[in-house]
């Protein structure tokens, strides 16, 4: 479980809390329009009515306490551009701020983003779940069963072979390939060797990659 502040509570926003919710995390929502909070009230562990564009309300809430800071403001991108700059001031460990378009992004990663994601329902419940462990790199739903995942290997699994490290029959997770640097090498042989600063893109149920995920250091 994390701690997540989410300011802005349009309909991105408010997807995102509800992800967050079901994904174990607890919330923190802010927004001008006490009828948004309202609208997210069952899903977060509290709420204000306050503007962030205000130092001292991001003072007052201790920014530093969250593991993650979600900027979803999408109808002023000035404030957007002020809060994440503020919060990046304050000490926020990591902040990720909505854009609309390729220019704000720009602005937002020189201001302090972390990272920058762009608005629809899906990309709410993929940022859920990156912020949600420390052990997902990226993640792309196939159906609502599957998914593909980026995680980090098992410490047991380095140094051996992919045969070796029977990850399929012990996860029922299939290996499609590693990832260095950015880098994406699709899995051609059983025999490759994994090693430990390489990330593994696997394929499988949300269930099974879930109970990978736990076991992950």
């Amino acid at each position: 479980m994390k701690n997540v502040l989410v300011i802005g509570m349009g309909r991105f926003g408010q997807q995102l809390c509800k992800e967050l919710y079901e994904l174990g995390n607890e919330i923190m929502a802010i927004d001008t329009d006490e009828a948004a909070l309202e609208a997210v009230s069952e899903y977060v562990a509290a709420s204000r009515v306050a503007d962030c564009t205000n130092p001292e309300v991001l003072s007052g809430i201790g920014v530093t306490d969250y593991d993650v800071c979600c900027v979803c403001i999408g109808n002023n991108f000035q404030n957007s551009l002020e809060i994440t700059s503020q919060l990046k001031e304050m000490g926020a460990k990591y902040v990720v701020s909505k854009a609309n378009r390729d220019i704000q992004s720009k602005f937002l990663l020189r201001n302090g983003a972390d990272e920058v994601i762009y608005p629809n329902r899906d990309m709410a419940e993929k940022l859920a779940r990156k912020v949600s462990t420390n052990h997902v790199f990226d993640y792309i739903e196939l159906t609502d069963e599957y998914a593909i995942y980026e995680i980090p290997p098992l410490k047991a699994w380095v140094g051996k072979s992919v045969r070796e490290a029977n990850i399929r029959a012990q996860y029922n997770v299939n290996v499609l390939g590693t990832k260095v640097d950015g880098q994406m090498k699709l899995m051609s042989v059983a025999d490759y060797v994994i090693k430990e600063n390489e990330h593994l893109v696997v394929l499988g149920t949300q269930e099974d990659i879930d109970k990978l995920v736990k076991k992950i250091d």
